[in-house]
């Protein structure tokens, strides 16, 4: 059976896609804001190996949260899972574009990475420009095409590990509202097919999944130089550097 990280699985799809996983009898680490809802997710999923928790809004906490991790060992998969919707850009900036970038890099790399995109990102520009002095203009739909970018630097940098986005389609969760038209078990089970099934068609990198098949995406996250700024621009951000 595998070890799976899942960031964001206190609720939402971070939370079914982890319960599913344990359900299938793999060893699963959940990933909480802070202990409230750390003991919550716990309650919610009491056959999860563990609960780790820390803000990823905070680039200090989520490099203690990459510490932790690889207190554990080594994980088969990591799914970069947490993200954040109503929130101010500078919040979206942090935990949607930043938080993945710090933890892929800290943790000890596994075999297979999950980054959750959106379709919205077909509307978002990667704004490199404004990295550093304005990104009060960053929005939701730049974010997912940041998530995108990463998977895919990530896959051809690290040839070794499987590493793919995910867009789980407009599902009805809390942050996808009650009225949300897309099938919820479908947005949750294509992360978990990435992460443990030895299917052909998931043991494939670089790719861009809506449930379990390949959908078009913005080819400006193909751009090599642009995923190369994108790195470096995070590097001199956070002091975190991509090896």
């Amino acid at each position: 059976m595998a070890r799976i990280f899942n960031t964001g699985s206190a609720d939402g799809l971070g939370q079914l896609s982890a319960k599913l996983l344990v359900e299938n009898g793999h060893n699963v680490v959940l990933h909480a804001r802070n202990s409230d809802r750390g003991r919550d997710a716990l309650k919610k999923i009491p056959a999860a190996d563990n609960v780790l928790t820390g803000d990823l809004s905070s680039i200090e906490e989520t490099i203690k949260l990459a510490d932790q991790v690889n207190a554990l060992g080594a994980f088969d998969a990591v799914i970069h899972n947490a993200g954040v919707y109503r929130a101010s850009a500078n919040e979206i900036f942090s935990v949607n574009t930043l938080a993945p970038y710090i933890l892929t890099c800290l943790i000890q790399k596994p075999k297979r990475l999950i980054y959750l995109s959106s379709g919205m990102h077909l509307h978002g520009q990667s704004r490199l420009e404004i990295f550093k002095n304005d990104i009060d203009r960053i929005t939701y739909s730049d974010s997912k095409l940041h998530n995108l970018m990463l998977s895919k630097a990530v896959a051809r940098l690290w040839p070794d590990v499987y590493s793919n986005a995910v867009d789980p389609g407009w599902v009805p969760t809390k942050m996808g509202g009650s009225g949300a038209p897309d099938n919820l078990q479908k947005g949750y089970e294509t992360q978990v097919w990435l992460a443990v099934s030895n299917d052909e068609k998931a043991l494939v990198t670089g790719k861009y999944f809506y449930h379990q098949k390949e959908k078009r995406y913005n080819h400006e996250a193909d751009d090599i130089a642009l995923q190369d700024k994108f790195l470096d621009l995070c590097k001199e951000i956070t002091g975190v550097s991509f090896t």
